[in-house]
């Protein structure tokens, strides 16, 4: 095992602290539109990998087991109010999936929230302007049109419940579950996705939820556990679409996996649980070194891809991100630069998967007060407003250099 994968991230603990981390920082029936499980076929998307995906040890493995590693961006805006993803106001549908892949990611994170799913709204003219051929659809039919076009130029969607109701981001609501929303729409909303869309190649997998926070646990009350809530979603989806991967992110904003460590998660299909992370340069009080870096995070989620551990999986990093308006914030003395610096190093020391946040040139329409203003740039992008080159090409190199594969099953 290379080293105990260099010597688990050359980090200088692999095992949670004692103390863990602070927090940082409608039943509904199957719509009648353009629904691609029932005709979408793996010939029909070439540019594909060997799907389904599946997963052994710490590895993401295709069809043929070979190593499949995540090298993916999030394209964010189905959770937001208008239900659509931002750019296709500026660019076409096909370009914006062509450049993507064309910068040698190989994966999306695509959020939603419930209201979209449920609402099942149409989608107006305005916000897809560059894609006349898409008017009149709805926004399960964009999700759709957005899978198709991704798959046919080679790249797979992990569908992410960001939330509940269609925000940006919510500071009340940090479950899984709120009270316009409960748990078991929540659990009805994943089955009517997993049904829709089991039969698509293009989709490999579901993030069951978004950044648990708000007193969430893991174990514990029942109210608050996220373990055992994650256990029924993912029993519901896998009992529609077994070969799906199930990503469950830790609790505190994504950065806290210690308690899997105590009390790890079995699936009831083997060969699917993915682990998630998320880390921002405000998740730490300081960066001070590399080392200090990862002695952290190997405390509190890189010891899940410890082989042969009970809680041993993948570890999909499915956010991170800086900003892009100079090199200072990919590199050199600034806090941000610095912690990114650090954090690449840490991703390509472990050869870990990972999310860049996010792929948008352009912000989506958010909550009023949420500061997300619609056609803004988006000043952590890796596209610029135009959707179609890097907003800052040594951003770009730096996620690109993290991309191929160096490490492998034996």
């Amino acid at each position: 095992m290379y080293g105990l994968l260099v010597a688990c991230l050359a980090l200088s603990s692999c095992a949670p602290k004692n103390d863990s981390p602070a927090e940082t920082g409608h039943d509904t029936e199957k719509p009648d539109d353009t629904d691609t499980s029932d005709t979408a076929t793996p010939n029909a998307y070439p540019l594909l990998p060997a799907v389904p995906l599946h997963t052994e040890g710490r590895w993401i493995l295709d069809s043929n087991n070979e190593r499949f590693k995540l090298a993916s961006v999030n394209w964010y805006g189905f959770e937001e109010l208008d239900y659509t993803p931002a750019g296709l106001e500026i660019e076409a549908l096909d370009n914006i999936s062509s450049t993507i892949a064309s910068m040698g990611f190989n994966s999306i994170r695509l959020p939603f929230s419930l209201e979209m799913v449920i609402e099942d709204a149409p989608i107006r003219d305005e916000v897809i302007a560059a894609n006349p051929d898409l008017y009149g659809v709805t926004a399960l039919g964009l999700l759709d049109a957005v899978i198709d076009s991704l798959a046919r130029h080679g790249l797979v969607t992990i569908l992410d419940n960001h939330s509940s109701e269609a925000v940006w981001y919510s500071a009340e609501n940090g479950l899984w579950y709120t009270d316009e929303y409960p748990e078991e729409v929540w659990i009805s909303t994943w089955e009517l996705l997993a049904e829709r869309y089991k039969d698509h190649p293009g989709v490999v997998g579901y993030e069951l939820r978004n950044e648990l926070r708000n007193g969430a646990t893991w174990g514990g009350p029942a109210a608050t556990d996220w373990k055992a809530a994650a256990t029924r979603a993912s029993d519901a989806i896998l009992a529609i679409d077994p070969e799906g991967l199930i990503v469950v992110e830790g609790i505190n904003y994504g950065a806290d996996l210690t308690g899997a460590y105590y009390d790890p998660l079995t699936l009831s299909v083997p060969g699917r649980l993915v682990w998630a992370a998320h880390d921002y340069s405000w998740f730490h009080s300081q960066i001070t070194s590399y080392e200090q870096l990862a002695a952290d995070i190997g405390s509190t989620w890189g010891f899940v891809i410890v082989e042969d551990q009970p809680y041993t999986a993948p570890m999909w990093v499915s956010e991170f991100g800086t900003c892009n308006t100079s090199t200072d914030c990919i590199q050199g003395d600034s806090y941000e630069g610095a912690w990114f610096e650090a954090f690449l190093q840490l991703l390509q020391a472990g050869d870990l998967d990972w999310a860049y946040w996010p792929v948008n040139g352009t912000m989506a329409r958010g909550e009023e007060g949420s500061g997300r203003v619609y056609g803004a740039v988006d000043w952590f992008g890796v596209l610029d407003p135009t959707w179609s080159k890097a907003a800052l090409p040594e951003l770009l190199e730096a996620l690109q250099a993290i991309q191929p594969a160096w490490a492998f099953p034996e």
